[in-house]
């Protein structure tokens, strides 16, 4: 039997896709196995939305022929897409593919073993119009699933490569996604994570359906018990959204919501598409609204121009929301985007100092949040066992990782827990009533 392994970079919807593409190699015969395993192709998911992460990607090409020079090597995703010239010169790369045509892949790999050296099947994402129609037809390990139901973005902000390594909006036809949700009831899984480049978006060019309306009938699907999404734009959170989704008892009370900075001058240079007032007044409304809501979201420093006065408004933002978790990252500048030519760059060593200083009020913050939950029961969907033989992990509805003793037993099931001892990134508890 012929071996494909696969090596994911970057985002959750990169991690569906990887599984998607995995589900097309078993139906045509071949056997998954570890990325460090001799196999006879490779598959790199690749990242760009840093300089790091297509450093890496470019690594993991170079590693996968290494561990077996006669393989058939596929480059695939957003650095393929974005940058096809550069992973062409790359010695080995057998197959360049992009963001669309993955479900050819097979075919294109008979082409290869039918003698063709090297195959470059990028072409212009801008025209897409179709879903690529990509299903997960098996989980491996896993108790919560991720379920694709959008692809592309049109925002266009000015740091950002993904518009052009995706595309234009495209949703997944709703019946395709109640399909998948349900399989996936039938077979366990209690939590499904909505995802997509930028879900927010999803049904716009539909005109009949939106993200709330699927949200709406995945509710009334047996079997699943919490629907999550993934990271949304301030935008999507309108008051009729929040009437909504706090009566829906599946929903879980976690919002990931995208800052990127605290400063109205530079949200403007970012081409983001609100300011601080108007951001403030969301997380108001989700807080007035929704019992133990936890709102979590990305800071970007060192964005070009961004003076030490912009960074302490961004840094006083946000210790006032106080966010339950920020995910902090330095600004990359990414060729073929406005920002990557603008004046003011910022130095790396200014970058580091302001990265420190919003992680560090960003543990605090956490903490803050988890402590207030010490002494609850609450429900805990539990995922894996830790390192520590014994202590098995899983999440709150509100997203709050919590460590427990246990056995093999928990993994896939939700139980009530009482949380006992917090930290800054998770929180100890006890099961009620353990068998």
């Amino acid at each position: 039997m012929k071996k494909v392994a696969f090596c994911t970079l970057g985002c959750k919807v990169n991690q569906y896709e990887s599984e998607a593409v995995s589900s097309l190699f078993e139906k045509n015969g071949y056997e998954v196995v570890d990325f460090n395993e001799k196999a006879d192709v490779y598959v790199i998911n690749t990242c760009t939305v840093t300089g790091i992460s297509a450093r890496k990607s470019r690594q993991m090409i170079r590693r996968a022929k290494a561990l077996n020079n006669d393989a058939i090597l596929v480059a695939m995703g957003c650095y393929s897409q974005t940058a096809p010239e550069e992973v062409n010169r790359i010695s080995g790369v057998n197959l360049i593919i992009g963001t669309k045509d993955r479900d050819r892949i097979i075919e294109y790999i008979k082409e290869i073993e039918d003698g063709r050296q090297k195959v470059n099947v990028v072409g212009n994402i801008m025209q897409a119009r179709n879903f690529e129609d990509l299903y997960v037809s098996e989980y491996r390990g896993r108790t919560r699933a991720y379920i694709k139901i959008q692809e592309g973005c049109t925002q266009f902000c000015s740091y950002c490569i993904i518009p052009y390594a995706r595309g234009p909006i495209r949703s997944r036809e709703p019946q395709d996604i109640m399909k998948e949700v349900k399989k996936l009831a039938d077979n366990g899984f209690k939590e499904v994570i909505l995802t997509g480049i930028h879900v927010a978006s999803y049904g716009r060019d539909l005109k009949n359906t939106s993200l709330l309306d699927i949200i709406q009938r995945i509710h009334e699907i047996e079997g699943i018990e919490r629907i999550r999404l993934s990271s949304v734009e301030p935008g999507i959170i309108t008051s009729e959204f929040v009437r909504v989704v706090k009566n829906l008892e599946k929903v879980c009370p976690h919002y990931h919501i995208s800052l990127q900075s605290g400063c109205d001058d530079t949200l403007k240079r970012m081409n983001r598409k609100y300011n601080t007032y108007e951001y403030r007044n969301i997380v108001d409304r989700l807080r007035d609204n929704i019992e133990d809501v936890s709102i979590t979201t990305d800071i970007m420093v060192g964005f070009p121009g961004e003076t030490d006065w912009e960074f302490e408004q961004t840094y006083k933002f946000v210790k006032e929301i106080c966010f339950s978790k920020m995910h902090v990252f330095r600004f990359s500048p990414r060729k073929g985007t406005p920002a990557y030519s603008f004046a003011d760059q910022i130095s790396g060593g200014v970058k580091e100092t302001r990265s420190t200083r919003l992680i560090k009020l960003s543990d605090e913050c956490a903490l803050k949040f988890h402590k207030q939950f010490i002494g609850r029961e609450m429900l805990i969907l539990f995922e894996e066992e830790k390192n520590i033989p014994g202590f098995f992990e899983g999440l709150t509805p509100n997203y709050i990782r919590v460590f427990c003793k246990g056995d093999n037993s928990l993994i896939g099931e939700i139980r009530k827990t009482v949380l006992t001892e917090a930290k800054s990134d998770y929180v100890r508890g006890e099961i009620s009533n353990l068998a």
